[in-house]
């Protein structure tokens, strides 16, 4: 007698797909991974591309890219628009980085990350590849704690405050760029910390969090649109707030936004803006950071880590993976 396992339509973004998007971020990671250290950013983004395009091919999904891999990084991308899967099971939304921190990758630094996130059809935000304004703090907080259009002292001070603290007791993660002197100037003037990341936004805003864990409480800063809309989908699952807005300095900007269904270019995103319903995101470690451990090479096996994190439950999973089959992770 045979046993039929059924699984209702609703449940399938859990109970399906959970494990197969793991599959999609561990063959892009293991793929980046084996050009760790050889300065060559394009060639390492592009190896992430091909295998997470692969792998989500084979995924029983009728998906579509609507986060992309962007202009920037000047390579052949999963682009905005790109129809993924193999055209059968439930219509959904991917947002896609098949290898965040590039830099990071090329010069073996930590931190490298393969990430994505998975929604419902028609429930992320359509961000074009445009840098956008950022502030994101974790669980536990008054609605509104923190404040986009605020001043980043006003915002450290706002924190401290909800926290219990003194302003010296906060710690404000900061993407070391020239653009954001003024912030980094001011948040130090309140007594309170500032940890500067090279790369890897996605990742940092993650830290927020678990400021347990992490040391961090808040982050500030403009960094790409694509990279927002994938933290947001994290902090869906984990909590937290964010506010973001889209830099839409010229007219060409505008203009595409306007086509991907952005009516108010000065509109602020909060997390449900940008992730409206159930999503799934996952993220596995490239090079070994204080997310996640990178890909390790040993002798017939394949290690990885990954956190796959659902928002409709909550659930966090961390999956260290061992693979021996090793031919899956050459190319087809």
């Amino acid at each position: 007698m045979s046993t039929h396992i059924s699984v209702p339509p609703q449940l399938l973004l859990e109970r399906i797909l959970t494990l197969e998007i793991v599959r999609v971020t561990e063959r892009a990671a293991v793929s980046a991974a084996r050009l760790r250290g050889h300065g060559k950013e394009k060639e390492a983004d592009q190896a992430a591309v091909d295998a997470m395009r692969r792998e989500l091919n084979k995924l029983p999904i009728e998906g579509t890219v609507v986060i992309g891999e962007g202009e920037r990084d000047e390579a052949p991308m999963l682009f905005i628009g790109e129809k993924v899967g193999m055209n059968a099971g439930p219509k959904v939304d991917i947002a896609v980085d098949p290898l965040e921190g590039t830099t990071l990758c090329a010069k073996n630094m930590p931190g490298a990350i393969a990430t994505m996130a998975m929604a419902d059809g028609g429930t992320l935000l359509h961000a074009p590849d445009v840098y956008m304004q950022k502030i994101a703090v974790g669980p536990g907080y008054a609605k509104g704690v923190v404040e986009l259009d605020a001043s980043p002292a006003d915002n450290v001070r706002r924190l401290a405050k909800a926290k219990g603290v003194d302003a010296s007791a906060i710690t404000v993660l900061v993407l070391d760029r020239l653009r954001h002197a003024d912030i980094i100037h001011e948040v130090r003037g309140t007594g309170a910390a500032v940890r500067l990341i090279t790369d890897g936004d996605v990742a940092g805003v993650i830290h927020c969090a678990d400021p347990d864990n992490t040391g961090v409480d808040m982050y500030i800063g403009t960094g790409g649109a694509p990279e927002g809309v994938l933290a947001a989908a994290a902090l869906r699952c984990i909590g937290g707030q964010m506010q973001c807005r889209l830099i839409l300095d010229t007219e060409e900007q505008r203009e595409r936004a306007h086509k991907m269904g952005v009516k108010d270019p000065r509109m602020i995103y909060g997390i449900e803006d940008m992730v409206k319903g159930d999503c799934l995101f996952a993220a596995t470690g490239v090079t070994t950071g204080s997310l996640l451990s990178g890909v390790k090479f040993r002798k017939g096996v394949i290690e990885t880590e990954t956190v796959v994190m659902r928002s409709v439950t909550g659930t966090v999973r961390y999956i260290k993976a061992e693979h021996r089959q090793l031919e899956k992770f050459h190319l087809d």
